[in-house]
């Protein structure tokens, strides 16, 4: 691919140089990573906001919080002035260099004041039109028009219905999908039902502790190992536009230090166009297939005088490899590499066998696992969205196994395991972290109920959910209280999700806009964001702890959800003390009097911050002196502390480096305390979850709605009613749902379908054709980009926008989850990546979504949203 190609948009579309300048003056120094992304130029507000020389010093920059989850956390700065914020800019609080880069924002960050102040904020508190005690008509909600109320009123009426519920139904009917700090009141008033569920991480947040004996988001080295790699595989990894533009940064050192890179992925992405020798295209959901075939050419091509297979760390530093490596009580017979060989099954993992499954060539598969084995230092670095797939536990196990099998684990430029979120190119453990807020826990007794995410909409509609192998129970809810995350429109199976709200008697939210939980409510509060309260501590990569202050004065009458807490204890009669026995100054005081920072030869964690008695008077918070590095006023005016590298410092991190060294006195924390390829407690824990069977080793288990699915005859491959798969993207226009209302990134970034040429000819599809895309969860409307970076039999639409459904029942926004199957599977997996579809061309118009109106609610007597 030529230069000119990297300024394309990710949807085929060219950029004009003027136009990428300009959006390079906005974007900073990594725009060009990102790989375009724009069928236009900047808008104009924002170009002449780029064009705008440096405001007079009238005002104060600001540290302002961007606090969606990306992974990123980035130093966004705001100038205000009067208590207006002017401008925005980014980290600038040190000279940029490799060893001690700059934490610069990326396109959302700096486009964050314009969700902050946008003309969608929730301005007061307010009720449904046609709602009453008991829900009134509630097939009017996500419709009906809205009132404008108190906040007495509003809190009246969250109280009496809280207590008609409990009453009439008990605490069990109380549920609480989102956080909110209105959940210690409804603990100390009895109880509610808990969500739990794995949403980003996939089979990861479970998978990994049985078998690697961490919980951490990362396996991989530090990014200063980086340079030493000499082959990075990017699996289903997209860092250009899933986290912070450091991660790129990182690994365009990595390309120049001379390190050769594979993008595996169904999707020619933008991190690929800028780094990639070689893309190699992925069916979604057949990542394991994949690895196993490639397992397969080394454990039949190894030899004595061809040695591919790291057989020292093998047998020293892993369990279940081999039926002569076994755990301790298992069957021989479930040994990884019989089960490769097909000893048992009769069906040897080959790469024919893979190659049918994942679409990668055969002959591609064996070249890539010999790549992987022969370029060492090899980086092997997953996203985690191939695990984000119904029983996907064995992906994880794959993983592990065929990364144990290279001899890339515990050196110096290898790795192989998950990069991405806020370890993204920089694995290793925190060198500065915030403290305790202080803010004692609250029990909730009613913790052994819980719903799944992705059973929770099902419960809720048929009284039943799933507590565990042979144990289905009954469940009535009838309150749903959505806090800041968006569960209805994030979490599978939308229209499942609407019928689950229009079935219960009374639905609440906390927000700042009217985002999907929210539209669909009965009772509307307004809550404050991080720019309108005391501050916030952030965390973003290992290096960085960001101390965010309040920008500017709540705006409207929106209230802190703390106050929202107390006031709703106030009239529920429970303990106001105990909801809230300080403030958030207080609790800000006690992270940053609690932070540590890592001392310089890596023995162990320092206290980072001098406070003295006349701080502490003058932040009125209770405190103590104290040493460290950093004044604690000094701190705040900067707004971030960050460790400064140097190469070959003691800080530098390989992951497992002492426990390959030693792996009797460096024990994992796992049953065998060895990386367990044969790992009983993760299946025994997918098991027990109780809706499908765990394996303990890498057994190929292919979900409802993957790859196999597209066909209705698997054995004559004849293709059914849902041909082509969906794979939905992490996309720059938002942070998952955060962000999709701002007008300048729906401009920049549009919503919509990509497809391959070749499926789109088959369709009589061309460029911005209007499309439907549909399955038996629902049916969503959007223009197509036909693109060859899409995987023939694949399409792909970003994640995260706001259903909006049409009088057909129509999801015309775009929202993936109007399409994705809540098929739940052990131990707490939702299923995003194995989704099938047909798509065909529709008659309806559709007016591109940045010329949208926003969800303005208008107050008085109501309005229509």
């Amino acid at each position: 691919m030529n230069v000119q190609d990297t300024l394309n948009g990710p949807l085929g579309q060219p950029v004009s140089r003027r136009s990428f300048l300009k959006w390079s003056a906005v974007v900073g120094g990594t725009a060009a990573l990102a790989g375009g992304g724009l069928k236009v130029g900047l808008p104009a507000a924002q170009a002449a906001a780029a064009r705008a020389p440096t405001a007079a010093s009238t005002g104060q920059w600001i540290t302002a919080p961007c606090w969606h989850n990306c992974g990123g956390r980035c130093l966004i700065k705001a100038y205000v002035v009067d208590g207006v914020v002017k401008r925005i800019k980014t980290d600038d609080t040190h000279p940029d260099s490799v060893e001690y880069p700059q934490q610069r924002a990326c396109v959302r960050g700096r486009a964050q004041r314009m969700q902050i102040f946008s003309p969608d904020r929730l301005k007061y508190p307010m009720k449904r039109k046609n709602w009453a005690p008991g829900g009134g008509n509630k097939e009017l909600r996500g419709k009906d028009e809205w009132v404008r109320i108190s906040w007495d009123e509003a809190l009246d009426i969250l109280a009496s219905e809280t207590k008609r519920i409990k009453e009439k139904y008990g605490n069990a009917a109380i549920y609480c999908p989102g956080g909110s700090e209105v959940q210690r009141a409804l603990a100390l008033y009895g109880g509610y039902v808990e969500n739990y569920g794995s949403t980003s991480r996939g089979a990861w947040r479970m998978g990994q502790k049985p078998i690697v004996g961490a919980t951490t988001q990362s396996e991989i080295n530090d990014r200063l190992d980086l340079v030493n790699a000499k082959l990075i595989v990017m699996w289903g990894n997209n860092p250009a536009w899933n986290t912070s533009p450091l991660a790129m940064y990182n690994f365009i050192q990595a390309k120049k230090a001379g390190a050769k890179f594979i993008s595996v992925d169904p999707f020619y992405n933008p991190t690929a166009a800028v780094l990639a020798d070689e893309w190699i295209p992925i069916r979604p959901a057949t990542d394991t297939t994949a690895l196993l075939g490639m397992a397969y050419v080394l454990i039949t091509e190894d030899s004595k005088t061809n040695p591919l297979i790291d057989w020292d760390f093998l047998n020293r530093c892993t369990v279940g490899f081999d039926k002569d490596h076994m755990p301790e009580g298992a069957d021989p017979k479930e040994n990884f590499k019989d089960y490769i060989l097909g000893t048992y099954d009769g069906q040897p993992k080959t790469p024919q066998w893979a190659s049918q499954i994942c679409g990668i060539p055969a002959e591609k598969l064996r070249e890539l696992a010999l790549k992987i084995v022969t370029m060492k230092p090899a980086n092997v670095v997953f996203g985690w969205n191939s695990a984000r797939v119904e029983k996907a536990q064995h992906m994880c196990l794959a993983v592990i196994t065929l990364g144990a099998m290279s001899g890339n684990m515990g050196v110096s430029g290898g790795a192989f395991g998950v990069s991405c979120h806020d370890t993204s190119s920089n694995g290793g453990p925190m060198l500065v972290s915030a403290g305790s807020s202080g803010l004692p826990a609250i029990k909730n007794p009613q913790a052994d109920v819980r719903l799944c995410s992705s059973e929770h909409w099902n419960a809720i509609l048929t009284g039943k959910y799933t507590a565990g192998k042979g144990k289905i129970k009954d469940i009535n809810v009838q309150m749903i209280f959505h806090g800041f995350a968006s569960k209805l429109n994030q979490t599978n199976n939308i229209n499942k999700g609407v019928a689950a709200h229009r079935k219960v008697e009374f639905v609440v939210s906390n927000h700042y806009v009217l985002n999907t939980s929210a539209k669909y409510s009965d009772l509307v509060l307004p809550v404050t964001t991080p720019w309108e309260r005391p501050g916030t501590l952030l965390a973003g990569n290992r290096e960085i702890m960001i101390w965010a202050s309040q920008v500017v004065d709540p705006m409207f009458e929106a209230q802190d959800d703390q106050w929202i807490a107390v006031e709703l204890a106030k009239r529920l009669g429970v303990d106001v003390q105990q909801v809230a026995p300080f403030g958030r100054e207080q609790q800000v005081f006690n992270q940053i009097a609690g932070a540590k920072v890592m001392k310089p030869d890596g023995s162990g964690t320092e206290t980072l911050v001098t406070i003295t008695d006349a701080d502490i008077a003058a932040m009125k918070v209770q405190g103590k002196p104290q040493q460290g590095r950093i004044g604690i006023m000094e701190l705040k005016e900067r707004g971030i502390y960050q460790v400064e590298r140097k190469f070959g410092d003691k800080l530098t991190y390989i992951h497992n480096k002492a426990f390959r060294a030693d792996p009797v006195k460096n024990k994992l924390d796992t049953k065998s305390g060895k990386l367990q390829i044969h790992c009983q407690e993760l299946a025994d824990l997918v098991t027990n979850a109780g809706w499908n069977q765990g394996y303990p080793i890498a057994k190929y288990d292919p979900p409802t709605d993957g790859y196999e699915a597209t066909f209705k005859d698997w054995k004559t491959q004849t293709k059914g009613d849902y041909p082509l798969q969906m794979c939905n993207i992490h996309y720059p226009r938002r942070a998952h749902s955060c962000m999709d209302n701002v007008s300048w990134l729906r401009e920049a970034w549009t919503q919509e379908l990509l497809m391959n040429p070749m499926d789109a000819a088959q369709r009589g599809l061309q460029q911005d054709d209007v499309v439907r895309v549909f399955n038996d969860h629902g049916s969503v409307i959007r223009h197509v980009t036909v693109t060859p970076r899409a995987m023939p039999g694949v399409v792909f639409m970003g994640e995260g926008a706001w259903a909006e459904f049409d009088a057909d029942g129509n999801d015309i926004a775009g929202a993936t989850n109007t399409l994705s199957g809540d098929h739940a599977s052990g131990p707490d997996v939702e299923s995003w990546q194995a989704c099938v579809v047909q798509v065909e061309k529709s008659n309806k118009s559709l007016t591109p979504d940045a010329q949208w109106k926003p969800r303005v609610v208008f107050p008085g007597g109501g309005g229509n949203v």
